[in-house]
């Protein structure tokens, strides 16, 4: 009986988090600088690059999601909390998936010249800033309904361990591991 996720769905998923945690407090601190400040091009940056790395590790961890089972929940929740699961790991994926993409051809649309890891970024050629707002608008109401699902993910694991009493939570712990 398999019952904790791997090491590496373990290691994708807490680095996962960490980047959006650094990503949401970048974009939260920046408002402390003032524009045009090292400090504020500084949280931009680090706003743009952990976002995007956001996507690279989201295909990493969807390719590991596809190749190995999920563990068992023990002992099996009902039906209904599972159908939840699974349809609120689908809206985080789509939105961490959603928010990079968005963010990067707002972006582009908006000549907004960067680098990620020292590698230029692309810009259109010509200002599209219709195109480049509504894709921030997009990007800004996706990532405000974060903060929501983010705390719902978090909320159900805790609801699992300490009112459900089952293994939810352990199996994605990267200290725990569970006898079999």
């Amino acid at each position: 009986m398999n019952n904790t996720f791997s090491r590496g769905q373990i290691c994708f998923h807490w680095l996962v988090f960490l980047l959006v945690v650094v990503t949401y407090a970048a974009m939260e601190l920046k408002g402390f600088a003032v524009k045009g400040t090292p400090s504020r091009e500084t949280m931009t940056l680090i706003h743009y690059t952990a976002g995007l790395s956001v996507l690279v590790l989201m295909v990493g961890r969807i390719a590991l999601k596809i190749t190995h089972r999920d563990p068992d929940i023990i002992p099996t929740p009902p039906r209904w909390q599972i159908m939840a699961s699974k349809a609120l790991h689908g809206i985080l994926y789509l939105m961490f998936l959603a928010l990079p993409v968005l963010g990067v051809l707002s972006l582009y649309f908006g000549q907004v010249e960067w680098s990620f890891f020292g590698f230029s970024m692309p810009v259109d050629a010509s200002p599209h800033p219709d195109i480049q707002h509504n894709l921030k608008d997009i990007h800004e109401l996706i990532a405000n309904t974060g903060y929501f699902v983010v705390g719902l993910h978090a909320a159900a694991a805790l609801f699992h361990h300490y009112v459900m009493r089952d293994n939810t939570l352990f199996r994605m712990l990267p200290w725990r591991k569970l006898s079999k």
